[in-house]
């Protein structure tokens, strides 16, 4: 899309994500551009989805810089402190849903 790209993939929650195969990976660049894309689609969190050469895209590998994964770290708790609060038996089925699927 230009000058305001705002990612190579929809629907993927609260991220712009900036998709790449290629045989040369260059993390930095895709993360300045997955960054600057999530300005454009006003999402609060940018990454680069990374697939692995001869490898299937579940394989791969979801990249984020330091910064924006401490920012979302700390939505992530945030989040479960507020619901563990207003809806504590809520809060321990999901908790245990996440945690048997690990």
């Amino acid at each position: 899309m230009g000058a305001k790209d705002i990612g190579d993939v929809a629907g993927y929650y609260l991220h712009a994500v900036e998709a790449k195969a290629e045989k040369t990976i260059t993390l930095a660049t895709y993360i300045e551009q997955a960054n600057r894309e999530s300005v454009h689609a006003q999402q609060p969190f940018g990454c680069a989805v990374v697939k692995r050469r001869m490898k299937g895209t579940a394989d791969g590998y979801v990249v984020r810089d330091v910064r924006t994964d401490v920012r979302l770290m700390n939505r992530l708790r945030d989040m479960e402190e507020a619901l563990r609060a207003a809806a504590p038996a809520a809060y321990a089925l999901i908790d245990r849903q996440h945690r048997e699927a690990a």
